[in-house]
């Protein structure tokens, strides 16, 4: 069996955090979070309930927390990653969905969850940021990703061995999946639950947009000066 581990980014999730560990613990023991400069008790209650936690002394982005947690589980030799919120908006129990994906799909290099977006009572501008991006996220990656804003995802590490990541926010979710399809990295997608209580998400829709149309240029931008 792959040695797998999770990693949970978060800013201020002392709520959630750890119920949310204590039950990926009883599923996957490796759990790594990335305290990205959290202001309450985040960090002291996820150690508590068998976390290893790494803090950023301030908040630097969801980006930037992922960056740090890919260099720790790389250099551990972990082969896979399962990337997950530290809000409760993914659910623990589609864990052994992955676990059942990363066994059969060896071709795939990236598991991603596919939320139900129709029929939940998702607001109405987040599902259209949501689909929207994700269509044109598969234009660009020259495959079909049907819920591409996910995080809830399993990476194998060797996709991002070599993967300089330029992005630090929310974005940087999107850049890797483009750097890996450009890379002709399999891109696969697996049912998950869709969990929204009407708690007030950090994503901003019209900034993220602009975002996502500005970071081909920013790829673009970096390749050129590379050479």
């Amino acid at each position: 069996m792959e040695r797998i581990s999770v990693l949970i980014p978060v800013h201020n999730e002392a709520r959630t955090i750890g119920k949310i560990v204590s039950q990926v613990k009883k599923i996957i023991p490796s759990v790594f979070v990335v305290d990205d400069g959290s202001t309450d008790n985040t960090a002291i209650i996820a150690e508590q309930n068998g976390a290893i936690v790494i803090r950023h002394q301030q908040c630097m982005g969801k980006g930037a927390a992922l960056k740090t947690g890919f260099r720790h589980i790389q250099n551990l030799k972990f082969e896979v990653v399962i990337t997950m919120d530290g809000d409760g908006q993914h659910s623990v129990s589609d864990l052994p969905v992955f676990l059942d994906a990363i066994k059969k799909k060896k071709n795939a290099g990236i598991i991603i969850g596919k939320r139900k977006i129709k029929g939940t009572n998702m607001p109405f501008n987040r599902k259209l940021t949501n689909l929207s991006l994700s269509l044109l996220t598969s234009i660009l990656a020259f495959q079909w990703i049907p819920d591409s804003q996910n995080g809830f995802r399993a990476i194998r590490t060797q996709v991002l061995k070599g993967m300089r990541l330029i992005t630090c926010h929310f974005e940087t979710e999107t850049e890797i999946l483009l750097k890996a399809a450009w890379k002709r990295v399999r891109i696969v997608s697996v049912p998950v639950c869709t969990i929204y209580d009407g708690e007030k998400s950090e994503i901003k829709p019209i900034k993220e947009t602009i975002n996502f149309f500005l970071l081909p240029l920013k790829l673009c931008f970096f390749v050129w000066k590379k050479k």
